[in-house]
């Protein structure tokens, strides 16, 4: 019996996605073909025979009347097609973000200014670790965990980027939304169980988190504390669902997020605006999202050429959420990763490692398109 799907190579309607993911699949460790797919109908490979012994584990997974899942025989004949689901879905996002800025149609959420210039940490800190600094020129962000549930990390950065957005959308502290899947959805994440628990992790570690945002001129003064110290939130009530089709919360029963008055003065008087689909396809990357969210930043800021040192104590390496690095080689090597990701969505991004390897060249540029563009 002969198997009746093939693969036959062609360029029709797959020129533009290609040249968006091929060279994040290329970066993965995956070379796609230099022409796209498409099915059709021909002999490619012959099954062998069914055996005339019964299965008896009943696996449905064996041949059955000499039929065989086209997705385990297309891994063995074209092993360079098996690539994994994770990679194929951030490939599509990332073609999703290139799509929408190239027509003008970007998703745009907002960020608070101490959380653009500083990272959170990437990496879940060490038991007991109950505080974190990271340093931006004169700018200096300390956050300090609650003892019960400790510092935010990894993911937990992206719920200030949706506080903030809602913040800015809905003009008070006082923000409401339909549910806890709402935050999920926006940011591409499962609707399941164990997302929820982190999400109600991250909630909670952010609730109890205290930050400290400012300069080293106004460390020296203790009247400044009283204004640079703070929570981001006063209160937080929270439902959760996973049904979607469940209808909107009474009143007295939706989710509500109060922010405390110095964090929605921040994001209010000091908006930085972002692109919610480049977050979506960066979620997975914390590292990699808070160096576009400050390129995006920094390079529109640019009056022109600038260089921004990779290390010292007014480095790169001190600002973003990172890990410290042992070596400076590896530090370069996990930027120039991240700086390859981001190229991904955004071609035009200036930004590039200097040939002493020492410092990070930037020029003025626009990750998000001008208000007007995007009317």
């Amino acid at each position: 019996m002969e198997a009746r799907v093939g693969i036959e190579p062609t360029n029709e309607g797959f020129a533009a996605p290609l040249a968006t993911v091929g060279k994040l699949l290329k970066t993965n460790g995956c070379d796609l073909p230099q022409q796209p797919l498409r099915a059709r109908i021909g002999p490619v490979a012959r099954l062998p025979q069914p055996h005339s012994r019964p299965n008896p584990a009943g696996n449905s997974s064996q041949h059955n009347g000499g039929l065989q899942r086209i997705g385990p025989l297309l891994a063995e004949v074209h092993p360079e097609f098996a690539i994994p689901k994770r990679r194929w879905r951030m490939a599509e996002s990332i073609a999703c973000v290139r799509l929408k800025r190239e027509s003008a149609r970007q998703n745009l959420g907002f960020s608070s200014r101490p959380f653009v210039l500083c990272g959170l940490p990437v990496k879940r800190p060490p038991d007991g670790c109950l505080l974190h600094e990271r340093r931006n020129g004169k700018f200096v962000l300390q956050v300090t965990g609650h003892p019960s549930c400790g510092l935010p990390w990894g993911q937990d950065r992206l719920v200030p980027i949706f506080l903030a957005t809602l913040a800015i959308r809905q003009r008070t502290p006082r923000i409401t939304f339909d549910s806890a899947a709402q935050m999920l959805d926006t940011f591409g994440m499962a609707q399941g169980g164990s997302q929820y628990r982190r999400l109600v992790g991250a909630f909670q570690r952010l609730f109890g988190a205290t930050i400290f945002f400012g300069t080293d001129t106004q460390r020296e003064h203790a009247a400044v504390v009283h204004r640079a110290r703070f929570n981001f939130m006063t209160e937080a009530r929270i439902w959760y669902s996973r049904d979607p089709t469940l209808r909107p919360l009474p009143a007295e029963c939706q989710n509500l997020i109060v922010l405390s008055d110095e964090f929605y003065g921040e994001v209010v008087n000091h908006p930085v605006p972002t692109d919610l689909e480049a977050a979506k396809a960066l979620s997975s990357s914390p590292a990699a999202l808070d160096l576009f969210m400050w390129l995006s930043y920094r390079c529109f800021t640019a009056r022109g050429r600038e260089r921004v040192p990779l290390f010292g104590a007014f480095g790169l390496v001190s600002q973003l959420g990172s890990v410290d690095y042992a070596r400076r080689r590896k530090f370069r090597e996990k930027l120039e990763a991240w700086l390859d990701l981001i190229r991904t969505m955004w071609p035009k991004c200036p930004a590039s490692i200097d040939a002493a390897g020492t410092g990070l060249l930037i020029d003025r540029a626009h990750a998000i398109l001008p208000l007007a563009e995007l009317a």
